[in-house]
């Protein structure tokens, strides 16, 4: 059976922070789970970056684990450290910006598909 969680080292302690660098001028991103149930990416901000507004179809769960982030929901602006979290509820407009370098662990869980 192949691995759900993919770009992840199996049966190793690792740190979330460690597993996704800063690039100048860039938001990167590394998936590690990608299904119609779930969605678990990490992130890296340089200062100034942002996704810009949108919606998702599943609740977004937002966890910072370096720096610090900015993340608009419903045109309410929150300032979030490292150790922070904040849902993102499915269906309303989000946004994320970096006012300083910041990383952070995106979980989106999805409705289930109706037959």
């Amino acid at each position: 059976m192949d691995k759900i969680i993919k770009n992840f080292s199996v049966g190793e302690g690792r740190r979330f922070v460690d597993e996704v660098d800063y690039l100048p001028g860039q938001v990167v991103s590394k998936t590690l789970a990608q299904n119609d149930a779930v969605s678990l990416t990490l992130f890296a901000f340089d200062k100034d970056e942002e996704i810009s507004t949108h919606a998702s179809e599943g609740d977004a769960l937002v966890l910072v684990l370096d720096g610090e982030g900015q993340i608009t929901i419903d045109d309410q602006v929150s300032r979030l450290k490292a150790g922070d979290s904040i849902l993102m509820p499915a269906g309303h407009p989000h946004a994320v910006f970096a006012p300083e370098q910041f990383k952070m662990l995106l979980i989106v869980v999805f409705p289930k598909k109706k037959a």
